[in-house]
């Protein structure tokens, strides 16, 4: 029996997502969003593309707009991507309220009908929303997870293979904290070809990378002017899909439930963690220098100030 996926979310980074994991043949999608005919456009677009690809698993679309969920029963991993959309000029923090309403409506419908189900947070802010999404669905904590940390180690991991002019296969780079200005970028632990990145760059050079590591998603909203990355996300979310379905055990940086790792609690942090068929089966601690502490408790903190504002 094949696998399922639900997509909440038809815009760039829900069809994108949902595209992926259809042309992948990795398992039956449903696309869902509140416009009415968008979502079934686009996944009929997605099964009439499947006798070329060669994939036989099923595309389907409907609309949310009445609240009737009932195409996404059953499903294995939800996959959150609707809420408002970042603009130039403005923060994460500014998208929190008005889409921590879009994580309500949307958790407290898709839970009732797949009870069994892995949720995969990427509405912005990402840690504050994967917080919401875990009081509110009363799943246990391995089974809500945020996409984070794949995303913005890709990002950091382009960069460095653009400068040292290497295949991005031979580049591994590792980021951790919340999803936001203050993420934790770790050259150390970043490696080329197994090489750590401070042996191959300048101090100068991997701080520039650094910085535009975090600024990774304002530089591309910026240019687009009316929207914001989904083609980077939308790879990261589908690695982390393939990962569960696949139950590879694979070790990504992710959004997970902290208590007591890292000496934090009652957090949604970017950390290293075990994917597997249950979800989060493992999170990994890894030793940090005091410096790179401090920056993962200021990002933490930053994530915490978030949560206390909605009262979670």
């Amino acid at each position: 029996m094949r696998k399922k996926v639900t997509v909440v979310g038809g815009g760039f980074v829900g069809s994108t997502t949902a595209q992926r994991i259809h042309d992948a043949g990795l398992a039956d999608v449903v696309l869902t969003d509140i416009l009415e005919g968008v979502p079934a456009g686009k996944a009929l677009d997605m099964a009439e593309s499947a006798p070329i690809l060669g994939t036989d698993v099923h595309a389907a679309g409907i609309s949310t707009a009445g609240g009737d969920y009932k195409e996404t029963a059953d499903s294995d991993i939800i996959v959150i991507t609707a809420g408002f959309p970042r603009k130039p000029g403005m923060s994460r923090d500014d998208l929190l309220k008005a889409n921590h309403d879009v994580i309500k409506g949307v958790v407290e419908a898709v839970v009732k009908l797949s009870p069994n189900s892995i949720l995969i947070i990427v509405t912005n802010p990402l840690d504050a929303m994967a917080h919401a999404a875990l009081k509110l669905s009363k799943f246990p904590k391995n089974r809500v997870i945020g996409m984070a940390g794949v995303l913005d180690s890709a990002r950091m991991s382009s960069f460095v293979a653009a400068e040292l002019g290497v295949s991005v296969e031979n580049v591994h780079s590792f980021v951790l904290g919340g999803h936001g200005d203050d993420m934790v970028p770790l050259p150390r632990y970043s490696t080329v070809a197994g090489i750590p990145l401070p042996a191959l760059l300048s101090k100068e050079k991997i701080e520039a990378i650094v910085t535009r590591t975090r600024k990774g998603g304002a530089e591309i909203v910026n240019l687009l002017k009316t929207g914001s990355a989904y083609y980077a996300p939308s790879a990261a979310v589908f690695e982390m899909v393939e990962a569960i379905l696949k139950d590879k055990k694979k070790i990504l940086p992710c959004a997970a439930y902290l208590e007591g790792e890292y000496g934090l609690s009652g957090l949604f942090v970017g950390v290293p963690v075990k994917l597997g068929a249950k979800g989060i089966e493992q999170i990994i601690e890894i030793k940090l220098e005091p410096e790179e502490k401090a920056a993962l408790d200021k990002s933490s903190a930053s994530v915490r100030e978030l949560v206390t504002v909605l009262g979670l």
